[in-house]
């Protein structure tokens, strides 16, 4: 028995994961041939930034030039042609998080950079996708079916007392694995996007005018596309509006601009405006977050910490964090706590949840199975602080966020799981069955073993 004064000794086996600070880092951006020469005070600054992103692979190869190959731009030119669903946009700051310490030579630098998890839902290429199963045959591409329960144009009323209200279709970057890109952005070659008809005043009128008229709704997520590209004033009215109606009580920002542009969170008048935002919500009781989108520990970076450690000095009440769950990004139990840890420890940025990746077309290489988000939750319990222990959910159409263990029941040969819910959404209303309904969610095909492969393979709607 050890004594009281002994110290025990550290045991023989190491535990599965093992947490050590890191101090976070901003890569050094002059690694780029194209940003050689490129000051602090530019890229600080968000107009810099804006201007400089990379929007095709000319501009990519304008700014790497030779540090990567000419099989990687065609790769990357070819998966743009055929078969992305987002168009090309990813600002100086999101780029500048890939691959950081590749070596500086276009073979050596290429390898790293194809591997690099922030590129791989950035800037997808053709020989990322799955190319048996590139979507699954129930992929859609409202696949959330957001656009089926607007009450009014860009208002989606899905849970009882919450609603989304998307007050634009664009966002500063464009993630490959969008759950919106039936909405939001340019379209491709594959996807012609719908678009908003409504003017901005005329749509965010309607969305105010719902809001005064249903007492039931007391959460709003503020979102689009991304908060970031609405301009200030105007997103800054829509906020007093909001305070305004004494039913609501919480108001959500989403915005991934935290960790991809930091730079506009840092603007004076946007600092400035969003202190007044804050204090008029505290004063009404009304709590005001900012929910950002980080995927990977690389992306977490000093002008990052400093945009969330602002927002949280003018009055926010807390900034959280929503990521997606990805094969090859972030779907290992390592690559969650390292991410978790930067956000919480480094950033004041709280880890809040992890979606599985949503079904949408040409993104089955990105989806895990179910069974396996449910390892992961398992091997990240206990190492982070309860309230910093990110949940990882299922989005499944038609039901919710659902924790993933709360299916009903699972087919695990064919990758198919059934789910119910306890609400009503806004189409629903009237159905007397809606609480009893078994929703299905599926597996990634190239999850499930040979029965299962050829039983989908026969079975193709």
């Amino acid at each position: 028995m050890t004594a009281l004064h002994e110290v025990a000794p550290v045991p023989a086996t190491p535990q599965p994961y093992t947490y050590a600070r890191r101090e976070l880092v901003e890569p050094d951006w002059r690694r780029f041939p194209g940003w050689r020469h490129v000051t602090d005070a530019q890229w600080r600054d968000a107009q810099w930034q804006r201007a400089h992103c990379v929007k095709n692979p000319k501009q990519l190869r304008e700014l790497a030039g030779d540090l990567l190959t000419d099989r990687f731009y065609d790769d990357l030119a070819a998966d743009q042609h055929h078969l992305a669903t987002m168009s090309m946009l990813v600002p100086p700051q999101m780029l500048n998080t890939m691959a950081p310490d590749a070596p500086l030579d276009p073979d050596g630098f290429t390898t790293a950079f194809l591997a690099d998890p922030v590129r791989r839902y950035m800037l997808p290429v053709a020989s990322d996708r799955d190319p048996d199963w590139p979507s699954h045959p129930h992929s859609t591409r409202d696949s959330l079916h957001e656009a089926e329960m607007w009450v009014v144009e860009g208002l989606t009323h899905r849970y009882p007392t919450k609603v989304l209200a998307e007050l634009v279709s664009t966002c500063p970057q464009y993630c490959g694995h969008c759950t919106r890109m039936d909405l939001v952005g340019n379209s491709t070659p594959q996807v012609t996007k719908h678009k908003l008809a409504l003017k901005p005043a005329d749509r965010q009128d309607r969305m105010i005018d719902y809001l005064k008229r249903t007492p039931g709704v007391r959460d709003v997520v503020v979102s689009g596309g991304d908060v970031a590209n609405v301009p200030w004033p105007q997103l800054e009215n829509f906020l007093m509006r909001l305070l305004d109606i004494d039913t609501v009580r919480d108001i959500r920002l989403a915005t991934k601009a935290l960790a991809g542009l930091p730079q506009h969170w840092l603007q004076p008048k946007v600092v400035e405006g969003l202190e007044r935002v804050a204090r008029t919500a505290a004063r009404r009781g009304a709590n005001l977050a900012i929910h950002t989108h980080v995927n990977h520990v690389q992306s977490v970076t000093p002008l990052v910490a400093e945009a969330a450690r602002t927002a949280l000095e003018v009055g926010v009440r807390d900034v959280r964090n929503q990521g997606v769950l990805m094969r090859g990004v972030n779907a290992t139990p390592d690559d969650l706590l390292d991410l978790c840890f930067a956000l919480q420890g480094e950033a004041n940025v709280l880890p809040y949840y992890f979606y599985m990746c949503d079904m949408i077309p040409n993104a089955e290489h990105w989806r895990v199975a179910v069974w396996e988000a449910q390892a992961l939750q398992h091997a990240i319990m206990g190492y982070l602080p309860g309230y910093a222990t990110p949940r990882i959910v299922c989005d499944v159409p038609y039901v919710g966020k659902r924790w993933v263990h709360q299916l009903h029941d699972y087919d695990r040969e064919l990758g198919i799981s059934y789910w119910t819910k306890n609400y009503r959404t806004g189409i629903e209303l009237d159905d007397d069955h809606a609480l009893d309904r078994r929703h299905p969610y599926y597996d990634p095909i190239s999850t499930l073993g040979d029965s299962g492969r050829r039983w989908w393979a026969q079975h193709q709607v």
